[in-house]
């Protein structure tokens, strides 16, 4: 009986969802966000209505203006008329695990919007700098009716490969002072970015940047068929350079659908989201297995040297 009030709270949830209510979006970003039990049951019911949105990742080290960019953005998709939700990744509380809401405090002009829908989550110390959850909250607010989702980073790390698999058009924000193309090669950000913006671009230094990457680009094997990556400057603090950047999205979201690679990545997300849910099981599942009597026996035997990391492994995998 409760477990059947469970699945009808969570089927109204779901319906409030789709109707709009922002409240129901929140509630169930929230279970999802919390690994909730009810989290299968969730994406059963949202599945279907998913694969209209547009994702965008913006991504690039700590203090290159990603933040005021998503702003900027989301200013200038909400004159288009577009709906738009913006997931930011703030670093884990190392206590919590939660978000440090810094980006939704800078967002604050979109707040009274209710065409705008900001949240922001946790990194769960994931080094790809996403966590699960992420995927699946994308998938609820695809599912909610935004036409864009962007997806800011936490910037932690050189490597955020996750949005790779995550988003559709990934953008890498740099700017003058973050070092130079060496350091861009080493973060391997030439293997995840769509589109680089320059941001601040009105410091010295700028145009020097703009021609390395330009150079840098052109070393990259090409040919008719595949997407040159745009080098764009943009000074997001003064909305300069903004509708050009997002017109250069549009133009790599056609590309992706004219050149049959956003069937691919389409495909990729998936394969990794069903990779995700079955180690996040295997993860569970061990750590039932230790809290067992023979687990109990078989972390003794480890712990007496009575036997290895790996075979009990292989004990626990039989098992």
């Amino acid at each position: 009986m409760v477990s059947n009030l469970s699945q009808l709270g969570l089927s109204q949830l779901v319906q409030g969802m789709l109707a709009g209510h922002r409240l129901s979006l929140a509630r169930l970003i929230s279970k999802v966000e919390n690994r909730d039990g009810d989290v299968s049951s969730v994406m059963e019911q949202i599945y279907p209505k998913t694969g209209k949105a547009e994702v965008w990742g913006i991504t690039g080290p700590p203090g290159a203006g990603k933040s005021t960019l998503a702003d900027v953005l989301t200013k200038h998709l909400r004159s288009l008329g577009k709906k738009v939700a913006v997931v930011a990744i703030d670093p884990s509380s190392p206590f919590s695990g939660g978000a440090i809401l810094g980006d939704r405090i800078r967002m604050q002009q979109h707040a009274s919007d209710p065409e705008v829908y900001i949240r922001s989550l946790g990194t769960r110390g994931k080094h790809g700098g996403l966590s699960h959850a992420t995927k699946e909250v994308v998938l609820l607010l695809d599912a909610a009716g935004f036409d864009v989702i962007l997806v800011e980073t936490a910037g932690v790390g050189q490597t955020e490969l996750d949005i790779l698999r995550l988003a559709q058009t990934v953008i890498v924000v740099l700017v003058p002072e973050s070092g130079d193309s060496i350091q861009v090669m080493k973060a391997g950000l030439m293997e995840i970015a769509d589109i680089f913006a320059v941001n601040k671009s009105d410091r010295p230094e700028a145009d020097k940047l703009v021609r390395e990457l330009v150079t840098m680009v052109g070393m990259n094997p090409h040919d008719e068929h595949s997407w040159m990556m745009p080098v764009l400057k943009t000074e997001a603090q003064r909305d300069i350079g903004v509708k050009e950047l997002a017109d250069a999205v549009q133009q790599h979201q056609a590309y992706l659908t004219r050149s049959g690679q956003r069937d691919l990545k389409v495909r990729e997300f998936l394969k990794n989201e069903v990779a995700d849910i079955l180690m996040e099981r295997l993860v569970q599942t061990v750590h039932d297995a230790f809290k067992t009597p023979s687990g109990h026996q078989l972390l003794d035997s480890l712990a007496q040297r009575k036997t290895d990391p790996y075979k009990a492994a292989d004990s626990l995998f039989e098992t």
